[in-house]
């Protein structure tokens, strides 16, 4: 099939012409990724795409901007691994060259070229991931576990006492923050405003490029102050690296680690606990004692990619993809969910994929997502410590009344009601907050500690030792 974008035409419809009325089809009869049609079912949308057009399909962005949609799983590990076909350098799109890109587009945030890693080929992709590679290897596990249920004792500590709590508001979409600015040696006030910033940023909202204005000068406002003050932190780790990042190289991986974790993180979080709470495979599974928490997450990788596509990857030459024709300088966008749902790769999409890790959920190749280990860790730990505290948690309202909100990159739940026996969470032990190891970060100068911005009133009713939500939970579904 040839390409339906030609280099004569612009791919922005005139004022007035029917492809900016609502709907969702543009110019050309080409679908669109965005507005309502769009975001009621990406799904379901990407699978007529697949039936249209295969493995490759063309589709319009905000604007009406052509891209190229890679819904096939093989097709998108090819566009992943060969850089020298598919460049992630984006200064290279044909709709930059041509300035149809509004300075204020949603797209912006994603897509303008930045001095990071994610937008470098070659020997300068190596020398800028290098750095951030070495400086979130340093992180030890126990360090980063501790963190995380520091931070799950926090908001359990809010919500324990009422029995009842809205897991995405007041759990999923701040226990990521709330780790990554501990890691990112922030002090804990930043996490809030983060956390709004961060959401509408990846929406692509018309507010995008003030909350990523406001991610920067946070940012360089951390960056001042470790340079006089480092700690053992992922600030002051790549201000020292030995590869020499400029400031602007050092803030602009900071924001990419920074958003990047917390909305993959907050969605795997979201969507694991509607599984444990809701699914009878995993019911079943876990009853039968068959499945781990890594084995639900692996699950839920599959089902749910935390990300549904990545923008992008541009084409270094007129070339070919998924039985398509792709020119020089086209957009592509890594269908991560399409993929996973490949019928090539997935002809029973119920089956479960137990310790199958070979979904595109954290990319591959070359630009393969470098901090997914933290991520997973802080899901599997968060869930974890969450489930031990109040291990008899169940969904209140009717899976049916769960509700979805989408946006052109991701999919969120939007609210996952649960009850369960009232509980307080003590204090947290000093003793059990001494640094573990030299590479525990560090909180900012003057910034109140972990153990007191968690501390709380009341009696302790959850035992501090450590025991399995599994074993309880395996209980009350065999009851």
């Amino acid at each position: 099939m040839t390409t339906p974008f030609t280099d004569d035409a612009s791919p922005t419809p005139p004022p007035g012409c029917p492809a900016h009325q609502p709907g969702g089809l543009g110019a050309g009869g080409l679908r669109r990724l965005y507005g309502p049609e769009a975001e009621a079912d990406p799904a379901g949308l990407y699978e007529k795409l697949r039936a249209e057009h295969g493995e490759v399909a063309p589709v319009l962005l905000h604007g009406d901007l052509p891209a190229w949609l890679v819904l096939g799983h093989s097709a998108n590990l090819t566009a992943m691994r060969t850089p020298s076909r598919f460049s992630r350098d984006s200064r290279r799109w044909t709709a930059f060259r041509k300035g149809l890109v509004a300075p204020d587009s949603p797209l912006m945030p994603v897509i303008a070229w930045q001095p990071l890693c994610v937008f470098a080929d070659g020997a300068e992709h190596k020398r800028l991931r290098g750095a951030v590679t070495d400086s979130l290897n340093r992180f030890d596990r126990r360090g980063t576990r501790r963190h995380v249920t520091r931070a799950t004792d926090q908001l359990v500590r809010q919500f324990g006492p009422t029995g009842r709590a809205e897991l995405i508001s007041q759990f999923a979409e701040h226990l990521p923050m709330l780790v990554m600015t501990q890691l990112l040696g922030m002090p804990d006030e930043y996490g809030p405003r983060l956390v709004e910033a961060a959401r509408d940023l990846m929406k692509g909202t018309e507010t995008a490029i003030a909350s990523n204005d406001y991610v920067v000068a946070t940012l360089r406002r951390t960056m001042e102050r470790k340079r006089h003050s480092p700690g053992a932190d992922l600030v002051s780790w790549l201000l020292q690296h030995p590869a020499g990042l400029t400031d602007d190289e050092v803030m602009e991986h900071l924001r990419v680690v920074l958003l990047a974790a917390n909305e993959t993180t907050v969605n795997l979080i979201a969507d694991t606990l509607k599984m444990v709470l809701t699914d009878r495979r995993f019911r079943a599974h876990l009853s039968g004692g068959h499945m781990t928490l890594a084995d639900a997450l692996d699950q839920v990788l599959w089902d749910s990619a935390p990300m549904s596509l990545v923008a992008g990857r541009w084409a270094t030459g007129d070339t070919e993809l998924g039985g398509q024709q792709i020119r020089t300088g086209d957009m592509l966008l890594l269908g991560l969910a399409a993929g996973n749902v490949d019928p090539v790769v997935r002809p029973d999409p119920s089956k479960p994929l137990h310790g199958n890790r070979s979904h595109l959920a954290f990319g591959a190749g070359p630009h393969e997502c470098p901090g997914q280990d933290i991520g997973r860790a802080i899901a599997e730990t968060g869930i974890d410590i969450l489930l031990t505290r109040l291990p008899d948690l169940v969904i209140a309202v009717p899976e049916e009344d769960l509700r979805w909100t989408s946006a052109w990159i991701s999919r969120h739940l939007v609210e996952l009601p649960v009850s369960f026996t009232p509980r307080t969470i003590p204090p947290e032990d000093p003793a059990l907050t001494a640094p573990l190891n030299r590479a525990e970060p560090s909180a900012a100068p003057g910034a109140p500690s972990a153990q007191a911005a968690a501390a709380g009133t009341g009696g302790a009713t959850v035992p501090r030792q450590r025991r399995s939500w599994w074993n309880a939970l395996t209980r009350a579904f065999r009851r």
